[in-house]
């Protein structure tokens, strides 16, 4: 039985997840007959680089393949053969083994004399390249500067550098990418579904996220699982197979600290300690997280490129943080549990310095208290959330005689709508806050999004699911969502939980006009409350 990575290793573009910046440009040059005579694929180990070296030799040389397509069709002798790995033409030499000036000349220098016996044209695949002599490379010069017609070379390197730039300069370079956690996620769904086993959308997150972009170690990890024979793999299945991952316990660590739960932090501690966590690697990845959270308040348009790679689950846990915690607080914790980093260091008790960082962050009080109350933001979804959580306060919506919604009630009840969002799923709030709604066709929204990503997170049935029944809710009609994908949108927010100064009307008005400073401070202390402390 061959292994997962084997089994389904990608026969052609469409299979191939991730790397679309590269695929494009191949793609185009296969349409357009302008194929380099040679390539260099680098990058990290797994992420793809031989996979797309075979797919773009077997289109190449596709007997079926016609001059405005890109694909292979699979089933012409010609792809038979090489996704067989039995193609003469085709010729893939390990350079890690073959690292001797001997070996170039026997095998790729002669070999390139020879016109392909079947195939249209003859492709050296090297792999590890860089692993090549110095005289090799020398040898190797001239036959990739100046190869025959009928000769195509992918040279395939994880270590770009250490390859000589005469040889770089005569390739054209593509930079393979690690792969990106979505991406990986749709691949591991479509084998489990491919090997009838049932496996949550969450422990594959999991499975993709311990892989750390390396396509291969996925579906090695998911194998593993597929192996324990179950038709459903439950998460005590998957405890069983997947390295422990730490990075959900914290972002309970910083939950406890923002609940100030010091004795149940105390006892998370512990606990890691005893399943032999080690508490300095743990401390680095909550700073991390708390980094994030610091740049998600800064700027809530960083949210999804700053989360995608945790999964749903943990991203929407870390939108409710950055909900609960004020920038203060989170700079707070930052600075106490990098001090403590370097106390761990040298404390006889392991665990200590990490206990008192817990009882000094949860039972300290400075941040609140030095934080006037009146120079506090209004943060405009909370203000939002109380004017629309009472029905009555919420005027009807005017529908048309045919019980539809045109564009202006649309925006008319934008806000609300985004509220009613914002207490069920944060970070989808945030995505179509800075969408434009563009019109109303019968019972069809249509949205706008700058970006692919937040289209397809919009395109989600879940995701779309969620988005209709609050519109439903909010509308009391059926509506359905589309979205689309306009460049030019401007998806510029202000920032976060700010509103603009209030007006004169907002304000106490007394029978004189505010003339000084100390009118107005008085004005604001009694519309926000608080008091002046210096």
């Amino acid at each position: 039985m061959s292994t997962l990575y084997r089994k389904y290793r990608p026969q052609n573009f469409a299979e191939v997840f991730g790397q679309n910046h590269i695929k494009l440009v191949l793609q185009h040059e296969l349409i357009s007959s302008q194929l380099a005579h040679a390539y260099l694929f680098c990058g990290p180990r797994a992420v793809g680089k031989t996979t797309l070296a075979r797919v773009l030799a077997k289109a190449v040389n596709c007997l079926n393949r016609q001059p405005d397509q890109f694909e292979p069709c699979g089933i012409c002798q010609s792809c038979i053969d090489i996704t067989a790995g039995r193609a003469m033409d085709i010729i893939e030499i390990d350079a890690a083994s073959h690292t001797g000036v001997d070996n170039v000349r026997e095998n790729i220098i002669a070999g390139s004399r020879v016109s392909p016996s079947l195939s249209k044209r003859k492709v050296f695949i090297i792999d590890e390249v860089h692993m090549l002599s110095t005289q090799a490379f020398n040898a190797l010069l001239k036959t990739l500067e100046e190869p025959p017609e009928y000769m195509l070379f992918i040279l395939c390197t994880t270590e770009a550098h250490k390859v000589p730039a005469t040889i770089i300069s005569r390739c054209q370079r593509f930079d393979f990418k690690r792969i990106g956690l979505s991406d990986m996620v749709r691949k591991l769904s479509h084998i489990v579904g491919r090997e009838g086993v049932k496996v949550s959308k969450e422990i594959l997150e999991s499975v993709a996220r311990h892989s750390d972009g390396h396509m291969r170690d996925a579906e090695s990890l998911l194998g593993q699982l597929v192996n324990l024979g179950d038709k459903e793999i439950t998460q005590a299945d998957a405890d069983l197979v997947i390295p422990r991952n730490d990075l959900a316990e914290v972002i309970t660590f910083i939950e406890l600290l923002a609940n100030k739960d010091a004795a149940n932090g105390v006892r998370l501690v512990n606990r890691l300690l005893d399943d032999g966590v080690d508490l300095r690697i743990f401390v680095s990845d909550a700073v991390e997280i708390l980094r994030k959270l610091m740049l998600l308040k800064i700027n809530q348009e960083l949210a999804d490129w700053l989360t995608r790679e945790l999964g749903t689950n943990l991203e929407l846990r870390m939108s409710q943080l950055a909900d609960q915690l004020s920038l203060e607080q989170i700079n707070a914790y930052i600075d106490q549990l990098m001090k403590t980093s370097q106390e761990l260091k040298s404390s006889f008790i392991i665990q200590l310095p990490l206990e008192l960082a817990i009882v000094k962050l949860t039972l300290l009080r400075a941040v609140e208290k030095n934080t006037p109350t009146a120079a506090m933001p209004i943060n405009v979804t909370q203000q939002s959330a109380q004017t629309f959580s009472t029905p009555s306060t919420v005027p009807p919506v005017t529908l048309s005689a045919d019980g539809s919604v045109d564009i202006n009630q649309l925006m008319s009840r934008w806000e609300e709508f985004l509220v009613r969002v914002k207490q069920q799923n944060h970070s989808l709030s945030v995505i179509l806050r800075i969408c434009q709604p563009k019109s109303v066709n019968g019972s069809e929204v249509c949205l706008a999004f700058k970006y692919k990503f937040h289209k397809d997170r919009i395109a989600d049935p879940a995701v779309k699911g969620l988005i209709e029944r609050v519109l439903r809710e909010t509308f009391n009609t059926s509506l359905t969502v589309e979205a689309v994908i306009d460049e030019n949108l401007n998806t510029e927010m202000p920032p976060t939980g700010t509103v603009p100064p209030p007006t004169n009307e907002q304000l106490p008005l007394s029978n004189q006009p505010v003339d000084n400073n100390e009118q107005l401070i008085d004005n604001l202390l009694k519309t926000f409350g608080g008091k002046v402390v210096s």
